[in-house]
Order: C-alpha cells, then structure tokens, then sequence
C-alpha cells in the first residue's frame, strides 16, 4: 500500500498560554484543523532526545536505574538525553552515554526514531544501539540533578524485566528494545 500524502497543517489562531520550564515548553493554543474543527490544544514543545542501547562485547547490556521525579520511583532506563541547541542526535548520543553511564561506543547504529506522547508532545527520540564500548571512568559524574546507577544485565534479564512490568516502566526505553531485539534477530 503506498503511503499517504502528508496532511495539510492546520493553522494556528492565536497561543493563549504559555510557560517555559527548563528545556521544554507548555503552550495552549486555539487551533483550526485541516478539517475545519476549531479547538483548544495543549502541546509540550520539546527539542528532542536521544536514547543509545549499550551492549557490552561479553554480551551485557548497560542500563540505569535512575529516580523519576513524575512517577516517583528509581526506574530502569537506557542512557537517554535532551538534545541541546543545534547538536545532532548522535552527538547528544555520545555525550549522554560518557556522562550518564561512563562509557563510549566504536560502533553506532540507527534504531530509528519514535515520537513518545503526540497527543501531547512534539518529542522525537533518536534511537541507537552502541557497542565496541570502553570503560571510561568507574562512576560518571551525570548531571547535578540526575539520582541513577549503572548496572550490566543479561539479555534475559532485560527481557523478564520488561514482561514483569516492575522497573521498566519506560516507554521509550521497551521501544528501543525492541527495535534493539528485530536488528540484533534475538
């Protein structure tokens, strides 16, 4: 089946509200769809993310345990981050995986990318899978609000966390997973 042709945009009538937090922006806007409806939308305006899955040559794959403020729990998480200002995706990438995690990757590879909340959120997420990794410190330093953990866990052990549903809670990261899992055939 061919694809669709992109819809026509609808027009924006006027931003009633709007709060700049951090790296993100909520605005509510009074919209006109291409279908001619008008309404009144809420949408976080995001820069976009990155998100690596790092597996070890021994086969391990490196994961935070990290606290989320929102859910109030420690979840686990593949290293991830904010894109800043005119930075690629990969180049977020690899900064976020030295900070985060403490480690670096020969070998990248796309996993595509996912928009996590478009209901809500113009957020896209850039997916890799990194491997040929080298230990560059024992704990990084992430970022002065970040309460996470570097742990190594089997392929398995992903995956039973995944089915359990206790700790990987995270959208973005079962995803990635997945996508990790259809290019590796495991």
């Amino acid at each position: 089946m061919p694809p669709l042709p992109p819809p026509e945009p609808p027009i924006q009538l006027e931003t009633k509200a709007s709060l700049d937090a951090l790296k993100i922006r909520f605005e509510i806007n009074r919209i006109k769809l291409p279908i001619g409806l008008e309404g009144t939308f809420g949408i976080v305006r995001h820069p976009g993310a990155s998100l690596a899955i790092p597996i070890t040559d021994e086969g391990q794959v490196i994961i935070l345990r990290q606290y989320r403020f929102a859910v109030e729990r420690r979840i686990l998480e593949f290293p991830a981050g904010t894109l800043e200002p005119n930075e690629d995706p990969l180049s977020t990438m690899k900064r976020e995986l030295a900070e985060e995690a403490g480690y670096e990757a020969s070998n990248w590879n796309s996993l595509g990318q996912m928009v996590p909340c478009p209901g809500y959120s113009d957020e896209i997420i850039h997916m890799y899978l990194a491997r040929g990794l080298t230990k560059l410190i024992e704990r990084p330093s992430g970022d002065p609000d970040e309460d996470l953990e570097v742990l190594q866990m089997s392929k398995s052990e992903i995956n039973n966390c995944i089915s359990s549903g206790n700790e990987i809670l995270d959208g973005k990261s079962i995803t990635a997973w997945l996508r990790a899992c259809q290019f590796l055939n495991l």
